[in-house]
């Protein structure tokens, strides 16, 4: 079967003259001319040629490659969804809104300098959640800022200038948040979609430092302009030394009451990462919140996704409630908005797609993430794994006592997708899927792509892999994810999955259940405060509004629901 989900039409039959009309074989071969022989050996003639010129049709057809296909046509173009790439969706037809998301993206981008940006759609079944179209509308602001005032810019260059000053004068024309590249790939992806949506609330224009790698990972999201920090950046050399005792720290300014509510600092820094104290935790206070709101430079370190907070301050919470009316869907929109992988990247995905997961019937993904220290794999592991996918009737049982021959005349083909810094959990269910016949029938292919071994956050390739990963995940129909791993909420974010959890195992035992449907597609936030602003004491965040919650993984983070 053809592996691309899209198949161009065969051209019609052209005339002489160029134009397309279909060919009448009586017109060439008029019967009463003909005698009674001849007619037979006419018509044997050309039942012969139109029998050929079909399977012409179906060769040109069966015989197209799937990255051909989609360089060739253009994505303005009405294309018909195969059905055994995407088995459950046919005969859609693929519009601007679809390629745009419904109006998330902006159109004119050069779509060959970033394939995944309108080639994501053609990989995943279409979502059921749809931007609001105030999103739409603040995205489009947005966008028109950053090209007045990002990078390059006269705005740009004057706010430069007010980095020289200790003290600035009244409200510039641009104000500027600064992303400081930190941890772990999952965990950049998600504090970057909470600093962004900071900036989205406070009309800030969003920088990212690209440390390492940001540039090799990620396509540029806004249309004519960067959100890259320049190489020139004047502190760029002091990020690494930010820390909450630096003078600029917002907590340490707090805590040592040296705000002069008369004067507007030129840039604070905000010191946002899971270590961070009660006096950098005010930085989600109303009141605090004005104060920043004055400074024109502010430069963030975090390792958090911290949007849920972002809801609990009564300044934020009516423009976020018309921004996102579905309020679990705020990393979904905002992370296919923001987070295209680049041309290399994407290949990674789409290769391993199109070799191991396009045919399948139904896709599984499993994200196995372990915090026990020693080699793996653990059996304790293995054993919640193989609780969790089958209590849930997502992966089958085998039959181990009696092998017995079933005749499925059209078997089930589930593709599991595995990814793992160890390679033990897929091999283990590839032998079990492999040695023993499953109890209904379905035929269960393992894969997985890498087994790195060991986290490596500074290795470029390393991080390639990891975002294919990711996006590999997003784009199965089920998923089930480790408990605390950012790597997931990514993947779950992007794809719009309701996972189930892997619990998170103690003294080396499975959990008892293994597994539990999480109840929003939204990330945890690990670290939240527990303050109340106006009391001024400690109170339980969890339960201040009904869809702001604790997780289900990690039962002092918050998430929305």
């Amino acid at each position: 079967m053809d592996q691309n989900p899209y198949r161009r039409r065969s051209s019609p039959i052209r005339t002489t003259t160029g134009g397309s009309k279909s060919v009448n074989f009586s017109e060439l071969f008029p019967m009463k001319y003909l005698s009674s022989g001849t007619k037979k050996l006419t018509r044997t003639f050309t039942t012969c040629l139109i029998l050929f010129s079909v399977l012409v049709a179906f060769s040109m057809i069966f015989h197209q490659h799937p990255s051909h296909s989609i360089r060739i046509m253009g994505f303005a173009e009405a294309r018909v969804l195969d059905a055994g790439v995407f088995p459950n969706v046919t005969n859609i037809d693929l519009n601007d809104s679809d390629k745009l998301l419904g109006g998330l993206l902006a159109s004119g981008f050069n779509e060959e300098s970033c394939l995944s940006r309108y080639q994501a759609v053609l990989y995943r079944k279409p979502s059921p959640y749809k931007p609001s179209p105030y999103l739409v509308s603040k995205l489009r602001n947005y966008e028109m800022l950053h090209k007045r005032c990002g990078p390059g810019t006269e705005s740009y260059k004057k706010a430069l200038k007010q980095l020289d000053q200790e003290h600035v004068d009244g409200d510039g024309e641009c104000k500027y948040v600064v992303w400081v590249s930190f941890s772990g790939l999952g965990n950049r992806i998600l504090s970057l979609a909470s600093v962004f949506l900071y900036a989205l609330l406070t009309d800030r224009v969003l920088l990212v430092d690209r440390g390492k790698d940001m540039d090799d990972l990620f396509c540029e999201p806004f249309p004519g302009t960067s959100w890259l920090l320049p190489l020139d950046f004047p502190m760029t050399d002091q990020f690494d030394g930010l820390n909450q005792k630096s003078s600029r720290c917002y907590g340490s300014v707090v805590k040592n009451q040296a705000i002069d509510t008369e004067k507007i600092l030129s840039y604070l820094y905000l010191h946002l990462v899971h270590d961070y104290g009660d006096h950098d935790k005010m930085f989600f206070c109303e009141g605090d919140q004005t104060l920043i709101g004055k400074v024109p430079w502010l430069i963030v370190k975090t390792d958090n996704y911290f949007v849920p907070s972002l809801w609990l301050i009564p300044g934020f919470d009516v423009e976020l409630n018309k921004l996102f009316p579905q309020k679990a869907t705020v990393f979904h929109h905002l992370g296919r908005y923001l987070f295209h992988p680049t041309n290399q990247v994407w290949g990674l995905v789409t290769r391993y797609y199109e070799a191991y997961l396009s045919h399948a019937d139904e896709k599984i993904g499993i994200q196995v993430r372990v915090f026990d220290e020693g080699a793996g794999p653990f059996q304790h592991v293995m054993d919640q794994i193989s609780s969790c996918t089958q209590k849930e009737k997502l992966l089958p049982e085998v039959d181990t006592v009696v092998e017995r021959s079933r005749q499925v005349r059209t078997p089930k083909h589930k593709a599991v997708l595995v990814t793992s810094l160890s390679s033990g959990y897929s091999e283990n269910l590839k032998s079990m899927y492999w040695e023993y016949p499953t109890i209904t029938g379905e035929i269960i292919g393992v894969h997985q792509p890498s087994q790195e071994g060991y986290q490596q956050t500074e290795k470029k390739m390393h991080n390639g892999k990891a975002l294919a990963e990711m996006y590999l995940l997003s784009l199965t129909d089920n998923l089930v994810t480790s408990a605390w791993s950012t790597f997931g909420y990514v993947a779950q974010g992007l794809g719009g999955l309701k996972p189930w959890i892997l619990y998170k195992p103690e003294n080396r035992t499975a959990p008892d259940p293994a597994c539990g449907r999480a109840m929003s597609m939204e990330p945890c936030f690990h670290a939240p405060p527990f303050y109340d602003c106006k009391a001024k004491t400690g109170i339980d965040t969890g339960k201040l509004v009904p869809h702001v919650r604790h997780c289900e993984d990690m039962s002092w983070g918050l998430k929305l629901v």
